[in-house]
């Protein structure tokens, strides 16, 4: 159902209709191109359908006016996000995530014109048949991509921010600089090992005096624990949001953890494998990424930990840390 993100109201411009419904890194490199759509149509009503397990990153965001909560697992989700979309006439739906299912809500919410990926860049071609632009991108980061579909759809100036909350409290952390990690991020093939952790929890606290965070979300306390050199901080969205924002740097794999402090322009290590950084990698400066030579770009999803992230060791990622967080000690603790 309609919900408001940020408390506008129409002024007679156009309506526009959002569809990125997941996952958390995918939301997080939508939210420059719905901010460049708002800014560019200022009078505008923006509408973004999400799932509800999302909302809480576009909490207080000034360039959404309402959010959809849909949840295809859930009849009751499906039915008043069906309802909420037919109450609205939008002008314009611009589908930021390629499927068949995205493509299928744009069309039923019976909008003007659906602005979507060419069928070749786009996870399922079907989606593709459902738009009436669609448009070839050229850019290779996935944020830049988003932002060329914004401007195929008429935005006219591009508009670069991440309006991510505040976060909330949740759990224990330091009292002073720590390095936060979530270590199940991601499938199985993009995570670093779990033993690497233990050594690096051991070198950070012995060479640094800086103790290793893991967080995780409630239910992940037994592996979490099973690192007993870091600290454990279990929490949900609005408890990851705040330690991010609190952590001295951040240590992460191709997840949406360390897309969400790369938004944040906190200091950080990315490790990489089997995903190309180019194109999904930390968006801005703020971190150091780390890949084998030997990877090979591959985008299964695979349980198994990849060789290439194996490749990477604990005295790599240490050395790596140990650059951004000398270079970032005047903002150790804060949130940026």
């Amino acid at each position: 159902m309609f919900t408001t993100a940020s408390g506008q109201r129409n002024k007679g411009g156009p309506s526009i209709l959002v569809v990125r419904i997941g996952s958390m890194g995918d939301v997080i490199h939508a939210l420059p191109a719905v901010a460049t759509l708002k800014h560019s149509f200022p009078d505008s009503t923006l509408t973004w359908i999400v799932h509800p397990r999302w909302t809480p990153l576009l909490e207080g965001n000034p360039f959404i006016d309402r959010l959809v909560r849909f949840d295809r697992r859930k009849p009751s989700s499906v039915a008043e996000a069906w309802r909420a979309l037919r109450r609205n006439h939008f002008d314009l739906a611009v589908d930021f995530q390629g499927l068949i299912q995205s493509a299928l809500i744009a069309s039923l919410a019976r909008c003007d014109r659906i602005v979507g990926f060419h069928q070749t860049q786009v996870r399922e071609r079907a989606a593709a048949l459902f738009y009436s632009n669609r448009v070839r991108v050229r850019a290779t980061h996935v944020v830049d991509r988003n932002l060329e579909l914004a401007a195929a759809a008429g935005a006219s100036t591009m508009l670069v921010k991440f309006p991510l909350p505040e976060g909330a409290p949740e759990g224990h952390l330091p009292d002073g600089r720590f390095v936060l990690c979530c270590p199940q991020a991601g499938w199985g093939a993009k995570q670093w090992p779990l033993e690497y952790y233990r050594v690096l929890a051991r070198k950070l606290r012995n060479e640094l005096g800086v103790p290793l965070v893991l967080n995780g979300p409630p239910g992940s306390e037994a592996l979490l624990s099973s690192v007993p050199e870091a600290v454990v901080h279990v929490s949900g969205l609005p408890g990851l949001i705040y330690a991010t924002r609190k952590a001295a740097a951040v240590l992460g794999c191709d997840s949406g953890p360390m897309h969400l402090a790369a938004a944040l322009a906190r200091p950080g290590v990315a490790i990489f494998g089997p995903t190309d950084p180019a194109r999904n990698g930390p968006y801005g400066d703020s971190f150091t990424v780390l890949r084998s030579p030997h990877a090979v770009t591959s985008h299964k999803r695979r349980a198994a930990t990849d060789r290439s992230m194996e490749a990477i060791t604990p005295d790599q990622v240490l050395e790596a840390l140990k650059v951004r967080l000398g270079s970032q000690t005047s903002f150790a603790g804060s949130g940026a």
